[in-house]
């Protein structure tokens, strides 16, 4: 029992650290790397994903100007960039002025040049011959058929890239980022649980190992649903809308929250942190390798 006690305070005390000195980075710019790392390695990578679209100048600067003193202190390996506007994005235009993000790579979803139809993959080597697997894939594409109703269309050949690239690859981490959320609300008496729009995605997730799925937040910032973890950015949200939970809990927020994820990579867990634009740490995702877990 005093063991127990004992290594729920070291936990406890190394996590309220990691969050000190994260705010101190965030507010004062200090490009220092941190002691206490929250049980992390020098092995581990960090990259940031953020919610383009328009925002005000001086909103877009300050926005940036955080992520900039992270990319300082954590040797930021690369930005993704979450927008249907693709590399048009406001947020993007903007990152050339800034020297902290000049030569970290962004990547975006929607619109992408690297094919016909705006999905990509991008690998990142890891330490010890691991490899993690980035793919964008145009969720516009799934909004279209269902207007049309011509799910052999575009639709067909988003599974069918998505099939065959997951197919082509062996990598130890695979996150799959769009920008329409997959996973909706559904209302049960005064709770909300998960509900999954797109069930066949879903199903190639769980086929080939896909630990996570990254998009704008929907009506839940983070679901699990059968070992996929599905974290929404919140970006800009709007006053009133509920900051849901895939276990039915959920809060509602009256104020305007800006902000990015900040996601430490691992060899068996990715940890990601919800940093709002006043250099804030408001939430916390840990998912395990595979997807088998998330906190």
């Amino acid at each position: 029992m005093e063991r127990s006690t004992t290594s729920w305070l070291r936990t406890l005390g190394i996590q309220l650290s990691l969050c000190f000195a994260l705010y101190i980075v965030l507010n004062l710019g200090q490009p220092q790397k941190l002691v206490y790392n929250d049980n992390g390695s020098p092995f581990d990578l960090y990259f940031i994903s953020v919610r383009g679209g328009f925002r005000s100048l001086q909103e877009q600067t300050h926005l940036l100007k955080l992520m900039g003193n992270v990319a300082k202190a954590y040797d930021l390996k690369f930005v993704v960039n979450i927008s249907e506007l693709g590399e048009d994005d406001p947020l993007m235009q903007n990152v050339t002025r800034l020297s902290p993000l000049l030569n970290v790579p962004w990547y975006t979803t929607g619109g992408s040049k690297h094919d016909g139809f705006g999905c990509f993959l991008h690998q990142v080597k890891l330490p010890r011959g691991r490899m993690l697997d980035i793919l964008s894939l145009n969720t516009a594409s799934l909004q279209d058929t269902v207007v049309v109703g011509s799910p052999s269309g575009k639709r067909g050949n988003l599974s069918n890239w998505l099939t065959r690239t997951l197919k082509a690859t062996t990598s130890d981490w695979r996150v799959v980022v769009g920008f329409h959320p997959l996973v909706a609300c559904k209302e049960n008496e005064e709770e909300f649980t998960a509900k999954l729009i797109n069930e066949p995605l879903h199903h190639i997730f769980v086929k080939f190992g896909v630990n996570v799925y990254l998009s704008q937040q929907g009506c839940f910032s983070y679901a699990l649903q059968d070992n996929v973890a599905y974290i929404g950015n919140p970006g800009l949200i709007k006053e009133n809308s509920r900051l849901g939970y895939g276990n039915g809990r959920y809060r509602i927020r009256t104020e305007m929250t800006d902000g990015f994820l900040l996601h430490r990579l691992g060899s068996l867990e990715m940890v990601t942190y919800f940093v709002t634009s006043a250099g804030e740490i408001v939430n916390k995702i840990v998912v395990q390798q595979r997807g088998r877990q998330v906190m």
